[in-house]
C-alpha cells in the first residue's frame, strides 16, 4: 500500500488550518476539530487501501482528497462560529469550492477508467462529512433540526452496524446524487445568510424531504432483499433487472415533476403584478407542438430538437425571472440590449449597501441559480420528450386531442389557449433589434440643440449672480406626497418647509416631472434633465456622454458660473464629469473630508454633504456665482440606517455620527416586511426634506436659488406596481424676480404638488429652464 495519499492529506489539511488561522483566527476548538478530522480521514483512507484491491490513489481520489482537505477547514470553521464569529465570506468560499469540486472527482474517474468501489465510498463519505459540517455552522440561526440532514449518513450507518441486511450494496440512483448535492447547495446558500430567514427555512426543509425519501427508497431496497444472499444481491447491483414497483413510481413521479417544470417555464407571466392561478391554468402551444416533433422525429433529429427547444426555454425561463427581477426593482422589463452591463454596478451597489465580501456571496448564489436555470428546463424538456418517443402512439393521440382542444380555445377566444412563451421569444428578438437601431434614432436627437451654438452671454441671463443649486433627493417620487401609508408625515415635514422657507423670506412652486427610470439608475434621470433628452437606458447614456451635446452645467458654466458636482457616493474618477458635462470640481467621498460613519449605502449624511458644498464653495466671498448639482443619498434604499439632524454647528468633520445612533433596521427584516420598508423610506425622505429646509434657512441669502426634485421613484416593494414615474419638483428663491420667470410655467404654490399639479417630462425642464431664464437659441 502506498501512504502517499494519506500522508499529503494530512499534511495538507494541517497546513489550511494554518491558512484559515491566519485568515480568520480559529480557535482552539477549531483547531482539535480540524486535527482529529484530519487524523480520522488519513487513518479511513490508509485503511481502504490496505484492504482493497487499489493499493494507491487514482487521479479522480486524488480530486476527492482535495476536497476532504477543505471539507476539514469548513469543519473547524463551523465548531468555531458555535463559540465566536468568523468570516461568513471564507467559510462559504471554502464550502462553494468543495461542493464544486463534487462535480470534478467523477468526470475525472469515467474519463481516466479509474473508476473504484473505494473511490465512490471516499466521495460518498467526504460529501456526508462536508454536510454535518455544513448543518452544524447552519444550525444555531435556523434551528437544531437542520442537524438531521448532517447526521442522516452516520445514522444510516449505525444502520448498517445493527443490521446486517443493511450492509449489502446498493444499485447506484442519479437521483440519490441529486439530493446529496442539494443538500449542501442548500446548506452553503444558509449558511451565506443572504436570503431571508423564512426562505431558507423553506429550502431546508424541502432537502430535508428529499434527503429522508432517498434514504427510505435505499432503507426500502435493503429490507426487499434482507432474506437474498449478497452474493446475489452484488449481481443485481451489477446487472439490474427490470424496475420494482417502487422505481417504477419514482419514474412516473420525475416525469409528471418534469411535465410541470416545462409546462410552467411556458406559461409564467414575466410580471410579478399577474402572478395568480390563473396564469397557470393555459395549455400552452409551444409544448404541444415540440412533443408531437419529438415523438414523429427519428432519435439523431429528436436529439437535436430537444437540445435547440431546452436552450430557447431556458433563455426564456431566464428573461421570465429577469423580467420579473427589473419589473419588482424598476417597473419595467429586463432589455438585454441595454441591461447586460448593470452586472458590475449591481455587484458594486450591493457592495456598498451589504459589504463586498457579502456582495460577492450573492453574486455566486445568482450565479449557481442562472446555471441551474439554464440546465433544469433542458433536462426536463428531455425527459419528457423521451417518454413521449418511447409511448409514440399514446402520445401523438394525447397531443392531436389537445391540439384540437388549444385551436377550440383559441378560436373562442379563451386566454387559456397560450403561446405566449414564442411571443416573449419574438418580443426579445425585437427588442434586440430595437436596441440596436436606437444608436442612430438618439444621434439625430443629439444633433438638433437650440441651444447648441448659443454664446455666453445670451445663456442664463435672468440668473445673473444667482447660486443655482440643482438638488436631486434619492428616490423622492410621487409616492412620497400622495396616496401612500407614509406621504401624512412627508406632507407634514412639507407644510413645516413651507412656513419655515417664508420665515426665511423664501418662495416655492412645485409641479411633477415624469422620469426616464423607475427605481434605481439614477444616472439616468441626472443626464436626462441636463440634456434635455430622453435618457432611458445605458447604451442611450454611453451615447450622450461621449457626445457634444450642451448640457445645463456646460451651459452655465459657458455663461460664467463656476460649476460644481457635489456627489457623495462616488469614490473614483469620472470623466464624464469633465468631458461632457464640464464641470469645474467634483466632490465625491474621497475629498469631501467626512470622517465618520456610514449609513448603509449612503456613505455619509445629507446634512454633512450640503455642508461641505457650503464650506468648500458658497461661503467664499471672493468668487463666481456657483451652478452646483447635488446629490442626497440619505434616502437610498435600503433605508436601513436613516441619520438624525442636528445643529449645523455641531456636524464639524461628521465623527459626530458615530456617536448618535440613527434610525435603523436589518436589510433582511426590511426585505421581508413591505410595511416596515415604506415607514423607513418615508422616514428618508423626511429626513431629506428637513434637513433640506434647515440648510436654506440657516445659510440661504438673497442669490441663492434652488432646483429640488426627485430621481425617480421607489422600488415597487414601496410604490406598487400600479405607480407611474412622476416625481415631484420644486424651484425655491428669495428674490420675486426669480419666481416671476417661471410664472409663466403655472407651478403650483408651494412645496407639496396637489394631484392636478402640472407634469412635465423631465426631458422638457432643461430648454424650458433655458428658456425662462433669458437664454436665446442660436440665430434666434
Amino acid at each position: 500500500m502506498s501512504w502517499a495519499g494519506p500522508a499529503t492529506g494530512l499534511a495538507a489539511q494541517v497546513l489550511l488550518l494554518a491558512v484559515v488561522t491566519q485568515a480568520a483566527g480559529l480557535g482552539a476548538a477549531g483547531w482539535v476539530v480540524g486535527l482529529v478530522s484530519a487524523v480520522v480521514i488519513a487513518a479511513a483512507l490508509a485503511r481502504g487501501l490496505a484492504g482493497g484491491a487499489d493499493d494507491r490513489l487514482g487521479p479522480a481520489s486524488w480530486v476527492t482528497l482535495a476536497r476532504a482537505t477543505l471539507a476539514v477547514g469548513v469543519a473547524a470553521l463551523a465548531v468555531d462560529s458555535l463559540i465566536r464569529g468568523i468570516p461568513v465570506a471564507l467559510f462559504v468560499t471554502i464550502a462553494a469550492v468543495a461542493l464544486s469540486l463534487d462535480l470534478v472527482d467523477g468526470q475525472v474517474a469515467r474519463r481516466t477508467g479509474t473508476e473504484s468501489r473505494l473511490g465512490a465510498r471516499f466521495d460518498g463519505e467526504i460529501d456526508a462529512f462536508l454536510i454535518l459540517a455544513l448543518s452544524v455552522h447552519v444550525a444555531p440561526t435556523v434551528g437544531a433540526w437542520v442537524l438531521a440532514i448532517g447526521f442522516a449518513r452516520y445514522l444510516f450507518l449505525a444502520g448498517e452496524w445493527l443490521l446486517p441486511w443493511m450492509r449489502a450494496p446498493l444499485p447506484a440512483r442519479r437521483w440519490r446524487k441529486i439530493v446529496a448535492a442539494a443538500q449542501g447547495i442548500v446548506l452553503t446558500v444558509a449558511a451565506a445568510g443572504v436570503l431571508p430567514l423564512g426562505l431558507v427555512r423553506a429550502l431546508l426543509a424541502a432537502a430535508l424531504a428529499a434527503l429522508a425519501a432517498s434514504i427510505g427508497e435505499c432503507v426500502w431496497w435493503l429490507w426487499r432483499r434482507r432474506d437474498v444472499p449478497r452474493e446475489r444481491t452484488r449481481d443485481a447491483v451489477d446487472h439490474p433487472r427490470e424496475r420494482g414497483p417502487l422505481r417504477t413510481g419514482i419514474a412516473a413521479a420525475l416525469t409528471v415533476l418534469a411535465a410541470l417544470l416545462v409546462w410552467v417555464a411556458l406559461v409564467a407571466p414575466a410580471e410579478p403584478s399577474r402572478f395568480a392561478l390563473g396564469a397557470f391554468v393555459r395549455l400552452p402551444l409551444e409544448l404541444l407542438v415540440v412533443v408531437a416533433l419529438a415523438v414523429l422525429l427519428p432519435a439523431a433529429p429528436r436529439r437535436a430538437l430537444v437540445i435547440a427547444a431546452g436552450a430557447v426555454l431556458s433563455a426564456i425561463v431566464v428573461v421570465k425571472v429577469l423580467d420579473i427581477g427589473f419589473f419588482t426593482a424598476f417597473n419595467r422589463p429586463f432589455r438585454p440590449v441595454d441591461d447586460s452591463g448593470y452586472v458590475g454596478i449591481g455587484i458594486e451597489t450591493l457592495g456598498d449597501a451589504i459589504g463586498r465580501a457579502q456582495a460577492h456571496i450573492v453574486a455566486v448564489v445568482v450565479g449557481l441559480l442562472v446555471v441551474v436555470l439554464l440546465a433544469v428546463p433542458v433536462l426536463a424538456l428531455a425527459r419528457v420528450t423521451r417518454v413521449a418517443a418511447g409511448h409514440r402512439a399514446w402520445a401523438l393521440g394525447a397531443m392531436a386531442v389537445l391540439g384540437v382542444v388549444w385551436v377550440g380555445l383559441r378560436v373562442a377566444g379563451a386566454p387559456v389557449a397560450s403561446y405566449s412563451a414564442a411571443q416573449l421569444a419574438v418580443g426579445e428578438v425585437q427588442a434586440v433589434q430595437a436596441g440596436l437601431h436606437d444608436h442612430a434614432v438618439l444621434a439625430r436627437l443629439i444633433a438638433r440643440d437650440r441651444f447648441q451654438a448659443t454664446p455666453g452671454d445670451r445663456l442664463l441671463t435672468g440668473l445673473r449672480g444667482k447660486d443655482v443649486l440643482l438638488v436631486f433627493v434619492e428616490s423622492y417620487g410621487r409616492v412620497a406626497v400622495h396616496g401612500s401609508s407614509f406621504s401624512p408625515g412627508v406632507d407634514a415635514v412639507l407644510r413645516r418647509g413651507d412656513a419655515q422657507l417664508r420665515t426665511a423670506g423664501f418662495s416655492a412652486r412645485s409641479a411633477f416631472l415624469t422620469s426616464p427610470t423607475f427605481g434605481g439608475l439614477s444616472w439616468l434621470a441626472h443626464s436626462t434633465l441636463q440634456s434635455g433628452l430622453e435618457i432611458d437606458g445605458q447604451r442611450r447614456y454611453d451615447q450622450l456622454v461621449g457626445s457634444d451635446r450642451l448640457s445645463l452645467t456646460r451651459a452655465f458654466k459657458r455663461a460664467g458660473w463656476r460649476t460644481i458636482a457635489d456627489m457623495p457616493q462616488d469614490h473614483r474618477d469620472w470623466p464624464q464629469g469633465r468631458t461632457f458635462y464640464h464641470y469645474d470640481k467634483v466632490y465625491d467621498r474621497r475629498n469631501l473630508g467626512y470622517r465618520g460613519p456610514g449609513f448603509g449605502l449612503p456613505p455619509m449624511p445629507d446634512q454633512y454633504t450640503m455642508l461641505a458644498l457650503q464650506r468648500f464653495e458658497l461661503a467664499n466671498r471672493h468668487r463666481p456665482p456657483v451652478f452646483a448639482e447635488v446629490d442626497l443619498t440619505s434616502s437610498h434604499t435600503p433605508w436601513t440606517r436613516i441619520p438624525r439632524l442636528i445643529p449645523w454647528d455641531q456636524v464639524g468633520d461628521g465623527s459626530i455620527f458615530g456617536r448618535i445612533a440613527p434610525a435603523e433596521a436589518t436589510t433582511a427584516s426590511l426585505f421581508g416586511d413591505a410595511e416596515r420598508a415604506r415607514a423607513a423610506y418615508g422616514h428618508s425622505i423626511e429626513y431629506a426634506l428637513r434637513m433640506l429646509f434647515s440648510f436654506v434657512q440657516r445659510y440661504g441669502t438673497d442669490d441663492t436659488v434652488l432646483v429640488v426634485l426627485g430621481d425617480h421613484q421607489p422600488s415597487t416593494k414601496v410604490s406598487g406596481d400600479s405607480a407611474g414615474h412622476d416625481v415631484p419638483v420644486s424651484i425655491i428663491a428669495r428674490d420675486p424676480k426669480v419666481m416671476a420667470q417661471v410664472a409663466g410655467w403655472r407651478w403650483e404654490a408651494g412645496m407639496r404638488p396637489s394631484p392636478q399639479a402640472p407634469v412635465w417630462p423631465m426631458r422638457a425642464l432643461r430648454d424650458r429652464f433655458l428658456s425662462a431664464f433669458g437664454s436665446s437659441p442660436a440665430g434666434g
